[in-house]
Order: structure tokens, then C-alpha cells, then sequence
């Protein structure tokens, strides 16, 4: 016999994103700083991939890579920040069911493109710093690595809405954030969930995990060979040139592996911080990024000056 009160549907039509829970009062307060963190992300990127485009002796591996990472940050920010700031601004909450599915596999495809093009940048840093004589050899097609990067980030994100779309949806359709978010869709569903939150697992621990174990060996080289210099001013100079990697990394890594991880395993936590905090680690990372390497890469950063002055 079912229960009167439950609604059975093996696709519902829409979904309800009810943006941050508890603080709906607030939603035209906290649209501010999101939408100043979005135009910040929409012109830094911009400006980023203008210079490096007109400027031909920018034209190397690290910066087509700093191009691809600019993109990515564009499309990530733009996946989300439309849809919550009509939620904030207008009050629109619903959302199509296959259009939520697009924009978490969006999100997550995105995500994990954006760890494989700091893999690609920690790879560039290594082979320029520890092996210079073979830079130019190693790295002469990025246009490969790219498209094997945004190949893996395609493929191992498809399962997510797959599995998320043969599920039957028994609860509610009432999702309690401002996007698609893989967990808190599939939290609605009535069967067991075990194999979309154990393969949303792997991709943190395994493909993450990886990539950061992989940028911690370049980066552990890179320091081994920064400290062999002879003088002072060289490691400076030397550290300098991979900085501003390591200070984007660690923005990216930290915030989408505490999110992540919170989400899961944090049942005491109340339900608003796991929401701002799943916007702020995939809107801080984009605001951040053209900032750090526009501040911190010194061709970028005179380049842009120059511009400036004429």
C-alpha cells in the first residue's frame, strides 16, 4: 500500500532550488558579494586570455595552458551564477529536470578539466625549471595534453547524470541548494544511492588524488632543484616563475576537497554553511585565478601595464 503523502515519479519534470536554507531573508545580501565574485571571474578571465592572445611571445605551453584554465573558470562560473542570482534576484526556483542534470555534469566535468590543466601546468613548471634544455621537446604539442584532459574530464563525469536520471524520485523534488550539486540531487532519490556516492568518491580520490599526488612530486623536484641554485636572487627569481601555480592550486584543491568531504561526512553541520560553502569553493577558485597570475606572472602583469600606459 503507498503512502498518500508520497508522490512516486521515475523522472520528475522540474525540480524546486530553494537556494540557501535558513537564510532565505538574506538571499538579496548574499547575492552581492557572489555577484561581485562572478565579475571579477568574468573580467579577470577575460582579460587574461585578451593578453595572452594579442601578445605573440606569450604563445608558449604554460601560457595555452593558462588560456584553457581561464576558459574552464569562465564556463564553471557560468554554469552556475545565472541560475542563483535569479533565485536571489527574482525568486526562480524552478529548474527543468534535464537542465539540472546538464549543469551538474557541467559542474563536475569542469571541475575535474580544471584539476587535469594544473596536472598540465605542475608538468610545464617541472620540465622548464629542472630539465630547460628539453622543454621545447617535451611540451611541443598542448594542444594533446588538452584534449586528452578535457577527453577525461568528459567521460568520467558522464555517469553522474545517468545514474542520477534512472533513479526513481519518491521524496520530493524540493532540492535544498542553489545548483544541481551531485549529492544533494541523488539524496532525493528513493533507491539506494551507494554507487553514485561511492563512484562521486572515486573521482575525488582517485582522480584528485592523483592529480594531487602528481603535483606534489613536480612541485617537491621543483623545490629540490630551486635550493640547488647557487645564489639567493636565482631562487628567487626561480620561485617566483611557479608561485603563483602553487598559490592557485592549493585555492582550487582546498576548498573542493573540504567541500566535498564535508558534504558527505558532516551530518552535524548545518545545512546553510554545506550550500555556502559548495558556492564558495567553485566561485572563489575562478575570481582568484586570473588575479594570482596576473599579479604574480611578471610577463602578464607588464604586459598589462604597458597597455594601460598607452
Amino acid at each position: 500500500m503507498t503512502d498518500s503523502n508520497t508522490t512516486n515519479f521515475t523522472n520528475p519534470s522540474k525540480f524546486i532550488l530553494l537556494g540557501i536554507p535558513g537564510l532565505e531573508v538574506a538571499h538579496v545580501w548574499i547575492s552581492i558579494p557572489f555577484c561581485t565574485m562572478y565579475t571579477i571571474a568574468i573580467l579577470g578571465n577575460f582579460t587574461i586570455l585578451f593578453i595572452v592572445t594579442m601578445e605573440p611571445s606569450l604563445h608558449g605551453p604554460m601560457y595555452y595552458f593558462l588560456c584553457m584554465l581561464a576558459i574552464t573558470d569562465l564556463l564553471l562560473s557560468t554554469s552556475i551564477l545565472p541560475k542563483t542570482l535569479s533565485i536571489f534576484w527574482f525568486n526562480s526556483r524552478e529548474i527543468d529536470f534535464s537542465a539540472c542534470l546538464t549543469q551538474m555534469y557541467f559542474i563536475h566535468c569542469f571541475l575535474v578539466i580544471e584539476s587535469g590543466i594544473f596536472v598540465a601546468m605542475a608538468l610545464d613548471r617541472y620540465v622548464a625549471i629542472c630539465d630547460p634544455l628539453r622543454h621545447s621537446t617535451t611540451l611541443t604539442n598542448p594542444m594533446v595534453i588538452s584534449l586528452a584532459v578535457v577527453l577525461r574530464g568528459g567521460m568520467l563525469v558522464m555517469p553522474h547524470p545517468f545514474l542520477a536520471r534512472r533513479r526513481p524520485y519518491c521524496r520530493t523534488n524540493i532540492i535544498p541548494h542553489t545548483l544541481c550539486e551531485h549529492m544533494a540531487v541523488v539524496k532525493l532519490a528513493c533507491s539506494d544511492i551507494r554507487v553514485s556516492s561511492y563512484y562521486g568518491l572515486f573521482v575525488v580520490f582517485c582522480v584528485l588524488g592523483l592529480d594531487v599526488f602528481f603535483i606534489a612530486v613536480s612541485y617537491i623536484q621543483i623545490l629540490r632543484a630551486i635550493f640547488s641554485l647557487p645564489t639567493k636572487d636565482a631562487r628567487l627569481k626561480t620561485f617566483g616563475t611557479c608561485g603563483s601555480h602553487l598559490c592557485a592550486i592549493l585555492a582550487f584543491y582546498v576548498s573542493t576537497i573540504f567541500s566535498s568531504l564535508t558534504y558527505r561526512f558532516g551530518q552535524n553541520v548545518a545545512l546553510h554553511f554545506h550550500v555556502l560553502i559548495a558556492n564558495v569553493y567553485l566561485l572563489v577558485p575562478p575570481m582568484l585565478n586570473p588575479i594570482i597570475y596576473g599579479v604574480r606572472t611578471k610577463q602578464i602583469r607588464d604586459r598589462l601595464l604597458h597597455r594601460k600606459r598607452a
